[in-house]
């Protein structure tokens, strides 16, 4: 698939640029260097890249260093927490009292109960991450896979008021805006480029316009016709296309409002 050319600067509020992938994937550049310019020509102009746990903490810090353009969460994902050991929290929460203006989030956080991670753990593991955000004041990027209910049940115990964005969200119009009311955005991502996915379409052609980030998942997730490729930042246009088809409202208008609602989610300066 050819990257299409937005012709408004773009922010992907959620990719995996760091992830070894793209090592192999990019035909004049390696790395991040060869992705960050990828993602440019293409007018995505922002990148933020979530954890998967302590592998690769430090890693984004240094690239975030390197590119200005470039933010980063700090974070246990729930797929990855089998290697996890609660000793890493002291690890963590060092980085964060240390963070520059570029570690805007917790996470990839969240609860996924589609995997074979105990439940307990799981959840162990997002309580303190939600402590550790509200002691930083940090907003969450929640990763929610078959565990909406508990979710919804452990932040209202916890009187979490931060609010984040709820990450590659395909669920329905009455969960999204249970997650809008407590605080959260709402990240749109290649499923709605999915004919057959009826129901996201459907329910992100109703909510806010203002309660909406894009997000790619860069390597995951990539665009209808482009299926058992790895996907890219450079593809986030696609996104924006079908969103501005689904909602039939201006290009200016929506690229705009996805362009601040971006910034204002992670208390990021335009």
């Amino acid at each position: 698939m050819t990257p299409q050319l937005s012709e408004f600067p773009l922010f992907d509020t959620h990719c995996h640029a760091d992830f070894d992938t793209f090592e192999q994937t990019i035909a004049l550049d390696k790395g991040i260097e060869g992705y960050v310019k990828e993602a440019k020509q293409a007018q995505v102009d922002k990148l933020l890249i979530p954890s998967i746990g302590q592998s690769n903490w430090r890693k984004l810090d240094e690239i975030a260093q390197s590119h200005p353009n470039v933010y980063y969460a700090l974070g246990f994902h729930p797929y990855f927490l089998e290697q996890a050991e609660d000793e890493q929290f002291l690890e963590l929460r060092q980085l964060l009292s240390s963070r520059t203006s570029q570690c805007v989030a917790i996470g990839e956080c969240g609860l996924d109960f589609f995997v074979d991670v105990d439940r307990d753990k799981q959840e162990r593991f997002f309580i303190q991450q939600m402590e550790l955000a509200k002691a930083f004041e940090l907003p969450l990027i929640i990763h929610e896979r078959k565990s909406y209910n508990r979710l919804i049940e452990l932040i209202k115990q916890h009187k979490f008021t931060l609010g984040g964005v709820i990450h590659g969200f395909s669920g329905s119009e009455q969960q999204a805006l249970a997650w809008i009311k407590l605080g959260f955005y709402i990240g749109v991502g290649g499923t709605i480029t999915y004919p057959r996915a009826q129901k996201t379409r459907t329910t992100i052609a109703k909510l806010p316009l203002e309660c909406l980030v894009l997000e790619t998942d860069a390597p995951d997730m990539p665009m209808h016709g482009n299926q058992g490729n790895v996907n890219h930042s450079k593809h986030l246009v696609t996104i924006l296309n079908e969103l501005i088809l689904l909602r039939n409202e201006t290009k200016q208008s929506v690229a705009a409002q996805m362009w601040q609602n971006s910034h204002r989610a992670f208390g990021i300066c335009e």
